[in-house]
């Protein structure tokens, strides 16, 4: 990583590696605990959309591995340093789907997928960002609608059903983003109440 340098630091008589970066020393063990909390947080998200909620509700298989993948985008897009910033991923991520939801349940009641109408809702989906002051919300939104509206296409019997399932699952990834992030920053921080240590 750019501006990082590898340093020695002794924790209970042990010389463990750390690195440095934007003036924080991260341990190894830490470094090891953001991954393995990222990686069971995915896993959970993943799970909870194509084995619990899908026994309420399921569209098809491929629906529901993709509903398990979009959760899992969720997650790893809210999953950051601190829980404040958690948390204002969560909320832009949110926003962001909201949006898509809107502009791309809208268009499915009323039209079957075609590349030009997921063009132009890409295009009035950056339009309405802008003109709120958001524009760092324009790529998740297209992105978002750009994932739905292909999936419509895919399945045309269930199009306008698609938006409502990715809020869905980017409300269930979100959840154990925010959760993960919490839990494992509140572990770290009990572990070592040194904030220059820790990187909290």
């Amino acid at each position: 990583m750019n501006g990082s340098a590898l340093s020695q630091m002794k924790v209970d008589g042990v010389m463990t590696s750390t690195q440095k970066q934007d003036g924080k020393a991260i341990s190894t063990s830490q470094a090891v605990g953001t991954g393995c909390a990222l990686a069971i947080s995915c896993f959970i998200s993943y799970a909870v959309i194509t084995h619990i909620l899908t026994r309420a509700y399921s569209v098809s298989r491929d629906d529901d591995l993709l509903g398990g993948m979009w959760a899992v985008v969720a997650t790893i897009f809210v999953y950051r340093e601190s829980y404040q910033q958690s948390v204002r991923a969560a909320l832009s991520r949110m926003a962001a789907t909201l949006l898509s939801f809107v502009l791309c349940l809208a268009y499915l009641l009323m039209f079957s997928f075609s590349p030009w109408g997921m063009a132009a809702l890409i295009g009035i989906g950056a339009i309405i960002l802008t003109l709120l002051g958001r524009s760092e919300d324009i790529i998740t939104t297209g992105i978002t609608t750009a994932v739905v509206m292909v999936v419509a296409g895919i399945s045309p019997e269930h199009a306008w059903k698609q938006p409502i399932l990715r809020l869905v699952d980017t409300a269930v990834g979100i959840g154990v983003g925010i959760a993960a992030a919490w839990i494992s920053l509140s572990i770290v921080s009990k572990s070592n109440p040194n904030p220059q240590r820790s990187g909290i």
